[in-house]
C-alpha cells in the first residue's frame, strides 16, 4: 500500500521536538508500506530527499512559533495550497492520505483529494481545532468561530477513519461526529533509545546537579505552556531552602519573557537550556529525578498528548502533570507521578518532599513509570494500531 503522509512540522530525531511522525512512518516502511511524505521547511526552496526509506517533499512554507496569528494563518494557507500545487504537478501515487494536525487547514487537501481523485483519507488528531485557541483567546471574532468550527464538523464527516491521541480528544470528536469511527493512539514511549539509567558524574557536574534533586520541564515555552507556574514553585523551593533544581529546557515564543522574570525574581535554582535534539534530551534525562508536564490552566489543554512526558516515561522517571484529566488518572493509577494543582505552589511542594525524603518511593515510581512505558506506550505497540487501522481503510 503507498501511503500520503502530510504534516506541515515534519522532524526527524536529529531535529528534536515532535517526532510522533518520523516513527510512525518509519514504522510503516519496515512492515512494507510506501510512504510519501509532505511537509515544511524554512529554506526557500522546495527539496526532495529520502529520510530512513521515507521520501519526504520539503515545501518552502515558513514557520516559527514566534509569528503572530495572522502570519500563522497565512502559512497554514500556503502549506495547503502549495502541497495541493505539488500533488497535482508531481503526479503523486498513492492509495490513501494520512493527514495529521494542527493545523486543521490539512483536512483542506484531505478534503480536495476526496473530491478530485477519490481518494480516503485519514484524519490524525493532534491537538482540538478550533477549541484550542477559541479557549485560549486567540481567536475571538465569532464568524471566525462559527467558520472553524464547521470545516471541523466537515473534515471528521468526510474522513474514513479519525485517530485521536487522548481520550478526551477522543470523546469530544464523538461528540462532533458520533457516526464516525475514532481509534485513540496516542504519543509514543521510545523505550528502545530512552531507559532507566543511573546518573552519569560526568553529565551532573556539566549540568551543575551537585547532589540536588532536579525537576526539569522539556518542551515548547509558549502561552499554552504557561511556565510561569514552575517558577513559581521554584521561588517557593527558594523559600523553605530546598534542594531542588529546575531545568527549563526548550524553546517558544514565551521564552525571553520567562528567562526576564527568572532573573528578576533571582531564581538560582533554575537554569534554561535551550532546544535540544534526541540525544540532548537523553543526556539530560539522566540527572533529571522528575520532570514536570506544563499546561496553561485551560480545560481543553488537559486533552493533550504531551511527547515529552512519553520520553519521561521511557526513561522511567517520577512524571508531575498540572492538568486535569487522562495525565492526571495516568500518573495516579500507575503510581508513577502525581498531579499538582497549577494555581498553589505549596501543593508541588507538599507532593514531592516523600519523594525527597524517601529515596525508595523515589524508586518504586521510577520504575513504575518504565513499566507503563514498556506495556502501554511502546513504539512498536502504536505502529501496530496504525497499521491495523490502515489495514481496514480501502
Amino acid at each position: 500500500m503507498k501511503i500520503l503522509y502530510v504534516h506541515q512540522y515534519f522532524k526527524t530525531p536529529q531535529e528534536g521536538g515532535a517526532i510522533r511522525s518520523y516513527y510512525l512512518a518509519k514504522g510503516l516502511v519496515d512492515h512494507g508500506f510506501e510512504v510519501e511524505l509532505i511537509t515544511s521547511h524554512n529554506e526557500g526552496i522546495y527539496q526532495k530527499t529520502v529520510i530512513d526509506g521515507i521520501t519526504v517533499h520539503y515545501l518552502p512554507v515558513y514557520y516559527s512559533n514566534d509569528l503572530g496569528f495572522l502570519k500563522r494563518i497565512f502559512s497554514f494557507y500556503s502549506f495547503q495550497k502549495k502541497a495541493k500545487q505539488l500533488i497535482s504537478t508531481e503526479g503523486l501515487s498513492f492509495d490513501l492520505v494520512y493527514l495529521t494536525s494542527t493545523p486543521l487547514t490539512v483536512g483542506l487537501i484531505g478534503l480536495w483529494l476526496k473530491k478530485k481523485l477519490r481518494k480516503p483519507y485519514i484524519f490524525e488528531v493532534r491537538d482540538l481545532w478550533p477549541t484550542a485557541p477559541i479557549q485560549i483567546g486567540a481567536i475571538r471574532a465569532s464568524w471566525m468561530k462559527k467558520w472553524l468550527y464547521a470545516l471541523e464538523a466537515k473534515i471528521y464527516k468526510h474522513a474514513d477513519k479519525i485517530i485521536a491521541l487522548s481520550p478526551g480528544m477522543e470523546d469530544w470528536i464523538k461528540e462532533v461526529a458520533p457516526e464516525k469511527e475514532v481509534h485513540m493512539i496516542p504519543n509514543m514511549a521510545d523505550c528502545e533509545f530512552f531507559s532507566k539509567e543511573l546518573k552519569d558524574p560526568k553529565l551532573s557536574s556539566f549540568y551543575h546537579v551537585n547532589g540536588a534533586f532536579v525537576v526539569t520541564y522539556l518542551g515548547s515555552i509558549g502561552m499554552t505552556n504557561h511556565l510561569e507556574y514552575l517558577l513559581d514553585i521554584a521561588e517557593q523551593s527558594l523559600k523553605m531552602e530546598l534542594d531542588i533544581q529546575f531545568k527549563i529546557v526548550g524553546e517558544g515564543a514565551k521564552l525571553h519573557r520567562i528567562k526576564l522574570e527568572a532573573y528578576l525574581k533571582k531564581l538560582k535554582n533554575v537554569e534554561f537550556y535551550g532546544h535540544q535534539n534526541k540525544e540532548g534530551v537523553r543526556r539530560i534525562l539522566n540527572v533529571t529525578d522528575a520532570t514536570y508536564v506544563s499546561f496553561a490552566n485551560i480545560p481543553v489543554l488537559g486533552t493533550n498528548s504531551p511527547n515529552k512526558m512519553f520520553d519521561s516515561l521511557a526513561s522511567g522517571k517520577l512524571t508531575i502533570v498540572n492538568s486535569r484529566g487522562w495525565t492526571k488518572n495516568l500518573v495516579e493509577e500507575n503510581e508513577c507521578g502525581f498531579y499538582a494543582n497549577p494555581e498553589d505552589p505549596n501543593d508541588f511542594i507538599q507532593k514531592i518532599m516523600p519523594f525527597i525524603e524517601q529515596p525508595e518511593q523515589l524508586e518504586t515510581y521510577k520504575n513504575n513509570a518504565r513499566l507503563v512505558a514498556e506495556k502501554l506506550y511502546s513504539r512498536r505497540l502504536q505502529v501496530q494500531k496504525l497499521i491495523s487501522v490502515l489495514a481496514e481503510t480501502k
